[in-house]
């Protein structure tokens, strides 16, 4: 199966950083949303906005972050975000997080995502914009 992948740089800024003057390791959640966004926008047609277009959402389901070096104030986060496929309505995604000045892998990561109706029912089946996307891409 063809890998989708997508690259985004994001500046770190004071207000993400903690007392350590290191990056808060919350804000790394913030970062793989980014990662997301970034992906949805390349590959058009999965990203927030298309989902909110035909009443689907899909909220975070299990999230997994390993921290491995730190980031840094003016420091430029490189997040780099796979697709990964699973059959059924669920959209999954694998992070690393680069220190774009000297390449380092700061943090790696892995989330999944379930889609719900407007209502907020468990979505069983795959949506058909989902379908759709799938098939273009694949």
């Amino acid at each position: 199966m063809k890998e989708l992948k997508d690259i985004c740089y994001i500046p770190v800024r004071f207000n993400e950083i903690d007392s350590m003057q290191r990056v808060w390791h919350g804000s790394f959640v913030t970062y793989l949303e980014d990662g997301r966004e970034s992906f949805g926008r390349h590959y058009p047609g999965i990203g927030y906005a298309d989902m909110q277009r035909v009443g689907i959402y899909a909220p975070i389901y299990d999230i997994n972050i390993r921290y491995l070096a730190p980031l840094m104030l003016n420091d430029v986060a490189v997040v780099h975000t796979q697709y990964v496929h699973h059959p059924g309505a669920r959209l999954d995604y694998v992070y690393k997080i680069y220190r774009e000045r000297d390449l380092t892998l700061c943090a790696e990561g892995a989330t999944t995502q379930l889609f719900i109706d407007a209502e907020g029912i468990l979505m069983i089946d795959v949506p058909d914009y989902y379908r759709e996307w799938q098939e273009k891409f694949f």
